[in-house]
């Protein structure tokens, strides 16, 4: 137990937690934001522990790199641009996506990249990076809350930095032999039980502090890919997929690779796949299918499938409209009714406009259209991620699309 922070036999990860941030705050450590409760803590000395990244061969060689956007990390993002370092910092709480990549501003002056490097600036000067931005991460420096010279770390407790390097693996984003680095104060280097770590808990391979460098020489493997029938560490199941959009296309493109991405609530959830709700969502789905093929073979054309089971359409007002922009060339009707399917998001009508690089979506009310855009939101099809959002002038957009059926 080094730096002061005592801990009891048998101490959980929220122990270790506690123990952590009650020093920092009582030893005058601590640093802005305050408490550092609940957080990955910023610590005095923070910006000299960042500077000896420099001192790394594996930064030097780096091109690519991966940074949260802690404040204790604040450092390691100015050095990585001043290195003219191509720069990813997650989404917050991956809401929006994976990455975003902060972009400077032509010519940009020292003042300029340091406001790069904080909070603000990553708002200001990031574009969006999907699951199929190609990106190929050098390094990963992540904070910590708690970490052992063994290189097993704990953070806040929200898994995010776990999940946000599985998805990094399943993009093919990471390699095995990706470092990782952590960035702490002496303080937190503590002794951590092995028997507290998971799966899919992420270990690191350099410490740094403000006194210190520690190569770790970890051997416990690293999270191989999402566990998906353990990926409620993060939140339960399926509010998981809706909190996290991005991950529902990198679950569908896991599915139609093969690999098993079997939820844990879903097991039971079979038992249930007899009720009336479960046998109608079967029967709308299976009656898409004869004329799956049919679509397929008129890409670049207006295609109108309507669900022998939907109320007659335009009748009562009710009916809402979805707009899919941003489908790929490549992309069949086919496939975007599969991913339907799997999202729970099939509609009453599906319009297919492939030569213009879209579709339209009719749903019974306002409130299911919405839910459906919910869904969908962070599809990814052929290498695009689709813009999904509520059609525009809907009483005209109703009105065209019952004409292009003609």
């Amino acid at each position: 137990m080094e730096g002061g922070v005592r801990l009891r036999a048998g101490a959980s990860k929220q122990d270790v937690r506690e123990k952590v941030w009650d020093y920092l705050e009582a030893s005058g450590l601590a640093a802005f934001p305050r408490p550092v409760h609940r957080r990955i803590p910023n610590f005095q000395g923070s910006h000299q522990a960042c500077c000896s990244i420099k001192e790394l061969d594996v930064f030097n060689r780096a091109r690519e790199i991966k940074v949260d956007p802690d404040k204790p990390l604040e450092g390691v993002r100015l050095a990585a641009l001043q290195a003219r370092k191509t720069l990813l910092v997650p989404t917050p709480r991956l809401r929006t996506g994976l990455f975003n990549k902060i972009v400077p501003p032509s010519g940009a002056t020292k003042e300029i990249l340091r406001i790069c490097a904080t909070s603000q600036g990553i708002k200001e000067y990031s574009v969006p990076v999907g699951l199929d931005g190609k990106a190929r991460v050098d390094l990963v420096i992540v904070g910590s809350v708690a970490v052992s010279e063994k290189g097993w770390r704990i953070g806040k407790g929200e898994g995010y930095a776990d999940m946000e390097y599985a998805m990094m693996v399943s993009m093919g984003a990471v390699q095995e032999d990706t470092p990782v680095i952590t960035i702490v104060h002496d303080c937190q280097v503590v002794d951590i039980a092995e028997e507290l770590l998971d799966d899919h808990d992420l270990t690191v391979d350099y410490i740094l502090t403000p006194t210190r460098t520690v190569k770790t020489n970890c051997k416990r493997p690293k999270p191989q890919g999402i566990i998906w029938h353990k990926a409620s560490y993060l939140c339960s199941h399926y509010e998981m997929l809706e909190k996290i959009p991005i991950l529902k296309s990198l679950r569908y493109r896991e599915k139609q690779t093969g690999k098993d991405v079997t939820l844990q609530d879903e097991h039971s959830d079979l038992a249930n796949a007899n009720t009336p709700a479960a046998l109608n969502e079967k029967a709308m789905a299976e009656n898409t299918r004869p004329q799956a093929a049919m679509g397929s073979a008129q890409v670049g054309q207006h295609y109108v499938e309507s669900d022998s089971l939907s109320p007659r359409l335009g009748g009562s007002g009710m009916i809402t409209t979805v707009y899919v922009g941003n489908i790929p060339p490549s992309v069949r009707v086919s496939e975007l009714k599969c991913a339907l399917r799997e999202f729970h998001a099939t509609p009453l009508r599906l319009n297919w406009q492939g030569a213009q690089h879209r579709a339209f979506l009719d749903y019974k009310d306002k409130a299911t259209a919405e839910s459906a855009v919910s869904s969908l939101k962070g599809l990814s099809l052929g290498g695009n991620t689709l813009r999904v959002e509520l059609a525009k002038n809907q009483r005209n957009k109703g009105q065209v699309e019952i004409n292009s059926q003609k």
